[in-house]
């Protein structure tokens, strides 16, 4: 059977590999609906609570300010900034 650590040691095998860290220029043509769902996603997926994704767990600094700073160029690519914070905002309130 497969172990947590043998699962992280597969990912960081993954994410150590020659060319993972070069930038990747990318088109992409994207629904406004999935720029937030996407932002949304990235966001939760950054908090997620510890032991709940091996991968993530092992996030460096640099890549979750990538992530998030990737979420906001969509957000504001998009004209969706103050709808999205308007969102969150609703969601919190629920969650209170």
């Amino acid at each position: 059977m497969i172990t947590a650590n043998d699962v992280a040691r597969v990912f960081d095998t993954i994410l150590s590999t020659p060319g993972m860290n070069e930038p990747v220029k990318m088109d992409l043509k994207i629904s406004r609906k999935n720029v937030l769902l996407l932002c949304h996603l990235i966001h939760d997926g950054l908090n997620l609570r510890e032991g709940s994704s091996m991968l993530l767990e092992g996030i460096s600094e640099q890549a979750r300010a990538e992530l998030e700073s990737l979420s906001a160029e969509c957000l504001q690519k998009a004209g969706l900034i103050e709808v999205h914070e308007k969102l969150a905002g609703i969601s919190a309130s629920i969650k209170s």
